[in-house]
């Protein structure tokens, strides 16, 4: 190879190391940025889901041997029953959890889905990756990156994972907990790409308790495999819907709730400004629902989920249509 000398003038060297400063930040943002906000087409349209946590005592009971019970399967003819347009089978309702499903459990739920019509939205696991103990945060991390596979074997497009509640001793030392998360998130966001699975975090009340929270934390990861789930009913702030549309951007899957303020709140969920904000944001995808048990109050998820559903139905319907 030649190698040719140019020799430039001192004033037209230093125009160009000008315009290499100039240029190389610029560069540098664009990159950050497109990896960090979702690039969506069209105008907003969504998918009602239900997620299985909904039904998890009767889940449990069945896994357990507490009772009869329910099944997965059951769950899948439920949302075929009712028209829902996905599910979200949870982890820990898999026979043997947290050990992965067999590929004939994964392949039979898998075909039963679409027969009936049933989307696959997503599916979640429990993971810790706030603890001081570099041992606990690499066994999540290992047990993600399993999921991740039964991810990819349902064609289940989001793993949904938590951030893990604050430390004792670290209720100040936010930035420092959060330096642990993203690093176990950015090692299972680099094994989920390869399987062409996204991970989302949901913000749980726990560390993840602000829009700012979650937004810094996207950013810390930085992978456009990693994004948020938007959990309505855990936005521990004054207006939480001020906090959910400002995390839309950069929302990959949702937890749509039945109060805003906690599940202990009696303050249902206005449904009509929470539409309009998804009108708004653009967002295109699914929406799954999920009703919780409270103590000391009747909960029967047959009655109680598709009163919900209908409920978010005719929201959407009156925002949408």
């Amino acid at each position: 190879m030649k190698r040719f000398n140019v020799k430039l003038s001192g004033a037209r060297s230093m125009k160009l190391a000008g315009i290499a400063v100039l240029i190389i930040p610029l560069l540098a943002v664009t990159r950050v940025s497109a990896q960090q906000v979702i690039e969506r087409k069209g105008e907003a349209h969504i998918k009602i889901g239900l997620n299985a946590y909904s039904f998890s005592k009767l889940l449990n009971d069945q896994i357990k041997g507490r009772g009869e019970g329910i099944s997965l399967f059951d769950l899948l003819d439920f949302c075929a029953e009712n028209n829902i347009d996905a599910i979200d089978p949870t982890g820990y309702f898999f026979p043997g959890y947290p050990k992965v499903p067999t590929d004939e459990y994964i392949n039979a739920f898998k075909r039963r889905a679409h027969i009936l019509g049933v989307d696959i939205s997503g599916t979640g696991v429990r993971n810790n990756f706030a603890s001081p103990d570099p041992a606990v945060r690499a066994a999540d991390v290992k047990h993600v990156k399993e999921w991740i596979e039964v991810a990819a074997k349902l064609g289940a497009p989001v793993l949904r994972v938590f951030a893990g509640p604050v430390p004792e001793g670290y209720e100040e030392k936010w930035d420092e907990v959060a330096g642990w998360m993203a690093e176990s998130l950015r090692e299972c966001t680099a094994y989920a790409e390869k399987y062409g699975v996204i991970i989302g975090v949901q913000n749980h009340g726990d560390m993840l308790k602000t829009a700012d929270e979650c937004i810094k934390l996207v950013k810390m990861v930085d992978s456009e495999w990693f994004g948020l789930i938007v959990d309505t009913g855990y936005f521990l702030t004054e207006d939480p819907y001020v906090d959910i549309e400002k995390v839309i951007p950069y929302g990959v899957n949702w937890q749509v709730k039945e109060s805003a303020f906690g599940k202990e709140s009696d303050v249902r969920i206005d449904l009509e400004r929470l539409m309009k904000i998804i009108h708004r944001s653009g967002y295109r995808g699914y929406i799954p629902i999920e009703t919780l048990s409270v103590k000391g109050r009747p909960y029967e998820p047959f009655v109680l989920v598709p009163a919900f559903l209908e409920e978010v139905r005719e929201a959407m319907n009156a925002e949408f249509n």
